[in-house]
């Protein structure tokens, strides 16, 4: 399973691995509330920027995926066949990029069988 969840949540047992899937760190997180940072897998910064101005969800959702497209994602889609994993972000809004990359790997995951 994949799940989501606010990075400043408290950790729970059926989190499995917490994977930060923001560009930057939180303020006031402890690294040890997080097992893995993938910053790199984050929207750029003209995007996020872009969805802040504009808070048009639909067209950051398609720009993020063709970002997506163009990532290499063996690593995270590997984690979430052998596992659970939570996807944490900061983000006050829920929708956000962890939501739009939680489809996204759902989506391969399905397509891998």
């Amino acid at each position: 399973m994949i799940y989501l969840k606010r990075v400043y949540e408290p950790k729970e047992k059926n989190d499995g691995l917490r994977i930060l899937v923001d560009r930057l760190w939180p303020r006031g997180v402890k690294k040890e509330n997080v097992d893995l940072w993938l910053k790199d897998i984050a929207p750029s910064d003209e995007l996020r920027k872009a969805y802040h101005e504009t808070g048009d969800f639909e067209a950051f959702k398609k720009s993020y995926i063709k970002e997506l497209e163009a990532k290499d994602l063996t690593n995270i889609v590997e984690l979430a066949k052998n596992g659970d994993i939570t996807l944490l972000y900061a983000s006050k809004n829920p929708e956000n990029n962890a939501l739009v990359l939680k489809e996204y790997l759902e989506w391969i995951l399905e397509r891998q069988g």
